[in-house]
C-alpha cells in the first residue's frame, strides 16, 4: 500500500501476496460498493483560554487553508472546502480521494464537519461520508503545562465506498475488507498527526503565544 504524496505514504507488507489476475473470475453487481469504515477520537492542547480557541477556529477561512497544506484546498462558499488527500492504492489500484467539507458554525460549543457535494464534480468510482465534531473543554488541570490550557477534543466517523474493478473483485472479500480498513486507519492518524502538529503552531503563532516544543501532543 502506497501514497503517491511524499507527505503520506504507507506501506506496509502482508504474509499473503495475492495476485488478482490468478483468481478465477467471479459475477459481481456492477454497482456494488465496498464499504470502508473507521471512527477516531483524539484530543489537542491550546495553551490559551476556551474564547481565544473559539475565536481562531470560527476563523476557518484563514487557518483550515494554511494547516491543510501539502493537502489541496479549495474554497466553496462561505465555510465549504474541497480537500483533495493525496493518491493512494492497494492490489495495484490507486484513488485520488477528493471530498468536500462544510465546517458548520458551532452550536452550544459544538464544531461540526460534514461532507458536501463539490459543484460539477462527480467521484470516479467511490463515495466519502465524512462526519465530525470538536469539542472545546477546559484542560488546565490535566495538562503539564502551568498555565491556562484548552482542549480541542475531537471525534470522527468516517466511511469510504469503493467500486473496485473486476481484477480487485476476484480477491476474497475478507481480504479487501482488511486490507481496506487497515489503510484507511493509517491515512487518518498520519493525517491528523500532521494536520493536529501544524494547527497548534498555526494557533499559537497567530496570538503570538509561547508554544511548549516539548509538549506531548495529547494530555486532555
Amino acid at each position: 500500500m502506497l501514497s503517491s504524496n511524499r507527505e503520506y505514504q504507507y506501506m506496509e507488507a502482508s504474509e499473503t501476496v495475492w495476485d488478482a489476475a490468478a483468481v478465477p473470475e467471479v459475477e459481481v453487481p456492477a454497482e456494488k460498493l465496498t464499504r470502508f469504515h473507521g471512527q477516531f477520537t483524539d484530543c489537542m492542547e491550546m495553551y490559551a483560554d476556551v474564547h481565544t480557541v473559539a475565536e481562531y477556529l470560527n476563523a476557518h477561512q484563514g487557518w483550515f487553508c494554511r494547516c491543510a497544506q501539502p493537502m489541496t484546498v479549495e474554497p466553496l462558499g462561505t465555510n465549504g472546502y474541497a480537500l483533495t488527500v493525496g493518491r493512494f492504492g492497494a492490489f495495484n489500484y490507486e484513488v485520488e480521494p477528493k471530498v468536500g467539507l462544510e465546517l458548520l458554525p458551532p452550536e452550544s460549543g459544538a464544531y461540526r464537519i460534514r461532507t458536501i457535494a463539490i459543484p460539477n464534480y462527480v467521484a470516479p468510482g467511490y463515495d466519502v461520508d465524512f462526519k465530525a465534531v470538536m469539542n472545546l473543554v477546559d484542560a488546565s488541570t490535566n495538562s503539564h503545562y502551568n498555565g491556562v490550557v484548552t482542549g480541542v477534543e475531537w471525534e470522527l466517523d468516517l466511511s469510504v465506498y469503493l467500486h473496485f474493478p473486476k481484477f480487485i473483485q476476484r480477491l476474497p472479500q475478507s481480504v479487501i475488507q482488511a486490507t481496506g480498513d487497515r489503510l484507511l486507519n493509517q491515512i487518518v492518524r498520519q493525517v491528523s498527526r500532521r494536520l493536529t502538529h501544524k494547527v497548534q503552531e498555526d494557533f499559537h503563532t497567530s496570538f503570538n503565544l509561547t508554544f511548549p516544543k516539548k509538549s506531548k501532543r495529547r494530555h486532555c
